[in-house]
Protein backbone atom coordinates (compact mmCIF):
# COMPACT_ATOMS: atom_id res chain seq x y z
CA UNK A 1 0.00 0.00 0.00
CA UNK A 2 1.20 3.49 -0.77
CA UNK A 3 1.96 5.97 1.98
CA UNK A 4 4.88 7.08 4.06
CA UNK A 5 5.82 9.08 7.12
CA UNK A 6 8.46 11.70 6.43
CA UNK A 7 10.82 13.35 8.88
CA UNK A 8 12.12 16.89 8.33
CA UNK A 9 14.42 18.44 10.96
CA UNK A 10 15.11 22.17 10.91
CA UNK A 11 16.12 24.65 13.61
CA UNK A 12 15.49 22.27 16.48
CA UNK A 13 12.03 21.18 15.31
CA UNK A 14 11.32 17.74 13.87
CA UNK A 15 8.31 17.67 11.56
CA UNK A 16 6.60 14.29 11.23
CA UNK A 17 4.51 14.30 8.06
CA UNK A 18 1.85 11.63 7.48
CA UNK A 19 2.18 11.51 3.71
CA UNK A 20 -0.83 9.71 2.25
CA UNK A 21 -3.10 12.56 1.23
CA UNK A 22 -5.06 10.53 -1.34
CA UNK A 23 -6.32 8.28 1.49
CA UNK A 24 -6.82 11.02 4.08
CA UNK A 25 -3.46 9.99 5.60
CA UNK A 26 -4.90 6.69 6.85
CA UNK A 27 -2.16 4.74 8.61
CA UNK A 28 -0.97 1.36 7.39
CA UNK A 29 1.17 -1.03 9.48
CA UNK A 30 4.18 -0.02 7.38
CA UNK A 31 3.51 3.66 8.16
CA UNK A 32 3.20 2.86 11.86
CA UNK A 33 6.61 1.18 11.76
CA UNK A 34 8.08 4.13 9.87
CA UNK A 35 6.65 6.51 12.48
CA UNK A 36 8.19 4.44 15.27
CA UNK A 37 11.57 4.48 13.53
CA UNK A 38 11.46 8.26 13.18
CA UNK A 39 10.41 8.71 16.81
CA UNK A 40 13.33 6.55 17.93
CA UNK A 41 15.66 8.85 16.00
CA UNK A 42 14.02 11.96 17.44
CA UNK A 43 14.37 10.70 21.00
CA UNK A 44 18.10 10.13 20.49
CA UNK A 45 18.81 13.43 18.71
CA UNK A 46 19.66 16.19 21.21
CA UNK A 47 19.40 18.81 18.46
CA UNK A 48 15.66 18.12 18.27
CA UNK A 49 13.91 20.18 20.94
CA UNK A 50 10.28 19.97 19.76
CA UNK A 51 8.12 17.96 17.37
CA UNK A 52 5.42 19.02 14.92
CA UNK A 53 2.99 16.31 13.75
CA UNK A 54 0.90 17.01 10.65
CA UNK A 55 -0.83 15.42 7.70
CA UNK A 56 -0.23 15.95 3.98
CA UNK A 57 -2.75 17.70 1.76
CA UNK A 58 -5.58 19.89 2.98
CA UNK A 59 -8.41 17.40 3.52
CA UNK A 60 -7.27 15.53 6.60
CA UNK A 61 -4.85 15.31 9.46
CA UNK A 62 -5.40 11.56 9.68
CA UNK A 63 -8.51 9.44 9.24
CA UNK A 64 -7.16 6.66 11.46
CA UNK A 65 -6.10 3.16 10.51
CA UNK A 66 -6.40 1.95 6.94
CA UNK A 67 -9.52 -0.22 7.20
CA UNK A 68 -8.42 -2.67 4.53
CA UNK A 69 -5.12 -3.19 6.37
CA UNK A 70 -7.06 -4.06 9.52
CA UNK A 71 -8.48 -7.07 7.68
CA UNK A 72 -5.04 -8.44 6.78
CA UNK A 73 -3.79 -9.50 10.21
CA UNK A 74 -3.28 -13.29 10.14
CA UNK A 75 -4.77 -13.80 13.61
CA UNK A 76 -6.26 -12.02 16.60
CA UNK A 77 -2.96 -12.57 18.40
CA UNK A 78 -1.07 -10.72 15.69
CA UNK A 79 -3.56 -7.86 15.91
CA UNK A 80 -3.19 -7.77 19.69
CA UNK A 81 0.57 -7.33 19.30
CA UNK A 82 0.37 -4.72 16.54
CA UNK A 83 2.43 -1.56 16.70
CA UNK A 84 -0.02 1.01 18.07
CA UNK A 85 0.89 4.30 16.43
CA UNK A 86 -1.01 6.51 18.89
CA UNK A 87 1.08 5.01 21.69
CA UNK A 88 4.22 5.82 19.69
CA UNK A 89 3.27 9.52 19.73
CA UNK A 90 2.39 9.44 23.44
CA UNK A 91 5.84 8.06 24.22
CA UNK A 92 7.70 11.06 22.77
CA UNK A 93 9.48 12.78 25.66
CA UNK A 94 9.89 16.10 23.85
CA UNK A 95 7.02 18.58 23.42
CA UNK A 96 4.70 17.70 20.55
CA UNK A 97 2.47 20.08 18.60
CA UNK A 98 -0.25 18.56 16.41
CA UNK A 99 -1.50 20.61 13.46
CA UNK A 100 -5.05 19.37 12.82
CA UNK A 101 -7.09 19.96 9.69
CA UNK A 102 -10.03 18.38 7.97
CA UNK A 103 -10.82 14.83 8.99
CA UNK A 104 -9.22 13.84 12.30
CA UNK A 105 -10.85 10.51 13.01
CA UNK A 106 -10.41 7.32 15.00
CA UNK A 107 -6.77 6.45 15.42
CA UNK A 108 -5.87 9.83 13.95
CA UNK A 109 -7.82 11.60 16.69
CA UNK A 110 -6.24 9.27 19.25
CA UNK A 111 -2.81 10.11 17.86
CA UNK A 112 -3.56 13.81 18.33
CA UNK A 113 -4.42 13.16 21.99
CA UNK A 114 -0.78 12.17 22.48
CA UNK A 115 0.33 15.68 21.50
CA UNK A 116 0.87 18.36 24.13
CA UNK A 117 -0.57 21.20 22.05
CA UNK A 118 -3.33 20.73 19.48
CA UNK A 119 -3.85 23.57 17.02
CA UNK A 120 -6.82 23.09 14.72
CA UNK A 121 -7.73 24.66 11.42
CA UNK A 122 -11.30 25.89 11.19
CA UNK A 123 -11.94 23.02 8.75
CA UNK A 124 -11.19 20.36 11.37
CA UNK A 125 -13.72 17.63 12.15
CA UNK A 126 -12.73 15.41 15.08
CA UNK A 127 -14.48 12.11 15.71
CA UNK A 128 -14.16 8.65 17.18
CA UNK A 129 -16.42 6.58 14.90
CA UNK A 130 -15.18 3.10 15.85
CA UNK A 131 -18.40 2.17 17.66
CA UNK A 132 -20.33 2.74 14.41
CA UNK A 133 -18.11 0.17 12.70
CA UNK A 134 -18.37 -2.46 15.41
CA UNK A 135 -15.37 -2.00 17.66
CA UNK A 136 -13.77 0.24 20.27
CA UNK A 137 -10.66 2.30 19.55
CA UNK A 138 -7.42 0.83 20.85
CA UNK A 139 -5.30 3.99 20.84
CA UNK A 140 -6.28 5.43 24.21
CA UNK A 141 -9.42 7.51 23.63
CA UNK A 142 -11.58 5.82 26.28
CA UNK A 143 -8.94 6.60 28.91
CA UNK A 144 -7.60 9.96 27.76
CA UNK A 145 -10.80 11.72 26.67
CA UNK A 146 -12.54 11.58 30.08
CA UNK A 147 -9.42 13.04 31.66
CA UNK A 148 -9.18 15.80 29.05
CA UNK A 149 -12.78 16.88 28.52
CA UNK A 150 -14.79 15.16 31.26
CA UNK A 151 -16.79 11.95 31.43
CA UNK A 152 -20.05 13.27 29.95
CA UNK A 153 -18.49 14.81 26.84
CA UNK A 154 -16.27 11.77 26.32
CA UNK A 155 -19.27 9.47 26.61
CA UNK A 156 -21.10 11.34 23.86
CA UNK A 157 -18.13 11.34 21.50
CA UNK A 158 -17.22 7.69 22.03
CA UNK A 159 -20.64 6.07 22.35
CA UNK A 160 -22.32 7.92 19.47
CA UNK A 161 -19.24 8.28 17.28
CA UNK A 162 -20.33 11.50 15.56
CA UNK A 163 -17.63 14.07 14.68
CA UNK A 164 -17.57 17.60 16.05
CA UNK A 165 -16.25 20.75 14.42
CA UNK A 166 -13.28 22.84 15.49
CA UNK A 167 -15.34 25.40 17.39
CA UNK A 168 -16.99 22.74 19.55
CA UNK A 169 -13.63 21.00 20.07
CA UNK A 170 -12.21 24.30 21.33
CA UNK A 171 -15.16 24.79 23.69
CA UNK A 172 -14.64 21.31 25.13
CA UNK A 173 -10.90 21.86 25.61
CA UNK A 174 -10.10 19.14 23.09
CA UNK A 175 -7.96 21.58 21.08
CA UNK A 176 -6.03 24.58 22.36
CA UNK A 177 -6.49 26.98 19.47
CA UNK A 178 -8.41 27.33 16.20
CA UNK A 179 -6.99 29.27 13.25
CA UNK A 180 -7.96 29.71 9.60
CA UNK A 181 -6.91 26.81 7.39
CA UNK A 182 -4.36 28.93 5.54
CA UNK A 183 -2.65 29.98 8.79
CA UNK A 184 -2.41 26.52 10.35
CA UNK A 185 1.15 25.55 9.44
CA UNK A 186 2.56 28.98 10.17
CA UNK A 187 0.96 29.04 13.62
CA UNK A 188 1.86 25.43 14.47
CA UNK A 189 5.46 25.95 13.40
CA UNK A 190 5.67 29.13 15.47
CA UNK A 191 4.46 27.30 18.59
CA UNK A 192 6.85 24.40 17.98
CA UNK A 193 9.71 26.84 17.42
CA UNK A 194 8.94 28.63 20.67
CA UNK A 195 8.94 25.35 22.57
CA UNK A 196 12.24 24.44 20.94
CA UNK A 197 13.73 27.66 22.34
CA UNK A 198 13.00 26.75 25.96
CA UNK A 199 15.34 24.80 28.21
CA UNK A 200 14.91 21.17 27.10
CA UNK A 201 15.24 20.01 30.71
CA UNK A 202 12.54 22.42 31.85
CA UNK A 203 10.01 21.80 29.07
CA UNK A 204 10.40 18.02 29.23
CA UNK A 205 10.07 18.16 33.03
CA UNK A 206 6.84 20.14 32.71
CA UNK A 207 5.56 17.55 30.25
CA UNK A 208 6.45 14.69 32.60
CA UNK A 209 4.76 16.42 35.56
CA UNK A 210 1.61 17.11 33.55
CA UNK A 211 1.44 13.47 32.48
CA UNK A 212 1.82 12.41 36.11
CA UNK A 213 -1.08 14.67 37.07
CA UNK A 214 -3.35 12.63 34.77
CA UNK A 215 -2.97 9.51 36.87
CA UNK A 216 -1.17 10.11 40.18
CA UNK A 217 -2.86 11.00 43.48
CA UNK A 218 -2.39 14.65 44.42
CA UNK A 219 0.24 14.07 47.11
CA UNK A 220 2.33 11.88 44.81
CA UNK A 221 1.95 14.37 41.96
CA UNK A 222 3.07 17.28 44.12
CA UNK A 223 6.11 15.31 45.28
CA UNK A 224 6.94 14.40 41.66
CA UNK A 225 6.64 18.04 40.60
CA UNK A 226 9.15 19.03 43.28
CA UNK A 227 11.59 16.37 42.05
CA UNK A 228 11.26 17.75 38.53
CA UNK A 229 11.97 21.21 39.92
CA UNK A 230 15.13 19.93 41.60
CA UNK A 231 16.17 18.21 38.36
CA UNK A 232 15.88 21.49 36.47
CA UNK A 233 18.03 23.32 39.00
CA UNK A 234 20.63 20.56 38.94
CA UNK A 235 20.89 20.91 35.16
CA UNK A 236 21.90 24.55 35.53
CA UNK A 237 19.68 26.15 32.88
CA UNK A 238 18.08 28.29 35.58
CA UNK A 239 21.29 30.31 35.77
CA UNK A 240 20.85 31.46 32.15
CA UNK A 241 17.23 32.28 32.92
CA UNK A 242 18.25 34.46 35.86
CA UNK A 243 21.01 36.17 33.85
CA UNK A 244 18.59 36.90 31.02
CA UNK A 245 16.06 38.37 33.45
CA UNK A 246 18.66 40.65 35.04
CA UNK A 247 20.03 41.71 31.65
CA UNK A 248 16.52 42.32 30.27
CA UNK A 249 16.94 39.96 27.28
CA UNK A 250 15.50 36.70 26.03
CA UNK A 251 17.08 33.61 27.55
CA UNK A 252 19.31 31.56 25.26
CA UNK A 253 19.14 27.89 26.13
CA UNK A 254 21.13 26.69 23.12
CA UNK A 255 23.26 23.66 23.86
Amino acid sequence: MEGDVKLIIEDGVAELLLDRAAKHNAVTPAMAQRLADHVRAIQADDTVRAVLLRGAGDRAFCSGSDLNALATYPSTWHFRNRLEYAAVVRAIRKPVVAALQGWTLGGGAEMSLGADVRIAADTTRIGFPEVQRGWVGGGGASQLLPRLIGHAAATRLLMLGDPIDAAEALGLGLVHEVVPQGALLTRARAVASRLAGFSPVAVQSVKAALRAAMEAPLAAGLAYENEMNVLCFSAGDHLEGIRAFNEKRAADFAR
